[in-house]
């Protein structure tokens, strides 16, 4: 798949999408990095990007990577850890998988800002439902 087809084909992960404002920028089979602006909506009542956003656009990637060119593979377990705050204006998240099996995969996503400010790593097991 090219990455305007793939950028169409998750069109259809409208919260993601539509209500985060998540982009695709670059994906093939067990790798994504996607990104989002982060908006005023995005923020709790300290001026904080909310964990919600962090942990749906590092949810996002995941699925990317993890549905790009393969079987359909849904998330099982997620494991965020919050390590610092944005200080930049985007949000961008790296998903690489580090095992993929017959039913099973491991990815690891790290959310940083544009600055590469470090903001989550996040763990994610996947289920290939093949």
């Amino acid at each position: 798949m090219t990455l305007e087809e793939i950028q169409k084909r998750f069109l259809g992960d409208r919260f993601a999408t539509e209500c985060l404002g998540a982009e695709i920028e670059d994906a093939g089979p067990g790798y994504a990095r996607c990104s989002c602006r982060i908006q005023p909506q995005h923020k709790n009542a300290v001026g904080s990007v909310m964990g919600g956003a962090v942990f749906t656009l590092a949810d996002f990637a995941f699925a990317v990577a993890a549905n790009t060119d393969q079987p359909i593979t849904v998330s099982l377990t997620s494991q965020i850890t919050y390590l610092g705050t944005a200080k930049g204006e985007r949000l961008v998240a790296e998903a690489v998988c580090r095992k993929s099996g017959r039913t099973t995969c491991y990815y690891e996503i790290l959310v940083k800002d544009e600055l590469g400010s470090q903001v989550a790593a996040v763990t994610s097991n996947g289920f290939i439902k093949g």
